[in-house]
């Protein structure tokens, strides 16, 4: 089984602004040093124009995972994320990403779109499914993590409006 999550951001910055940004290697050093928990890292980076592929080391402590997540997971969490972007046109860009959850039985795929919108600014939508393969209780650890991954998406958006507005392109 997996639980479907969506997130939906928009900016007053365009779809090239937000892209360029959202793969610029400072930026995700930045954004990881932030928020992505004890021993983040930019692992693999390549992008220009047309595309983009990088993946990232996340951490999370595990005295701030929810219960339900500590009983099935021992220590700290470390999670390994691969995104993949491809421009379709100016203003355009479709995405997917890879969720793994190290030594977990836990992951995510997903599929993200990055476009202008016609009245200005730019739209990010983000489709992913969780799957948690823990028997009676995978089902509230996959609501459980899906709501942890719209909060770091969110917590993301805000890091990169803030740095839109301070680092604009």
């Amino acid at each position: 089984m997996s639980r479907q999550i969506d997130f939906r951001s928009v900016s007053p910055h365009s779809a090239d602004e937000v892209y360029a940004t959202m793969v610029d290697p400072d930026y995700l050093r930045a954004r990881l040093e932030r928020i992505g928990g004890p021993g983040a890292a930019l692992l693999e980076h390549s992008a220009d124009v047309q595309g983009a592929r990088y993946r990232l080391r996340l951490g999370l402590d595990a005295k701030d995972l929810p219960s339900v997540v500590r009983s099935v997971l021992a220590g700290d969490v470390t999670i390994e994320r691969n995104e993949r972007w491809t421009r379709q046109d100016s203003g355009r860009y479709v995405g997917d990403v890879e969720v793994t959850i190290m030594n977990a039985p836990a992951s995510a795929t997903g599929g993200m779109r990055l476009r202008d919108l016609p009245d200005g600014g730019s739209e990010l939508n983000v489709r992913a499914d969780v799957r948690v393969s823990v028997p009676l209780i995978g089902g509230k650890i996959e609501g459980v993590v899906g709501e942890q991954v719209k909060r770091l998406l969110a917590a993301e958006t805000a890091f990169t409006q803030v740095w839109l507005s301070e680092n604009g392109r």
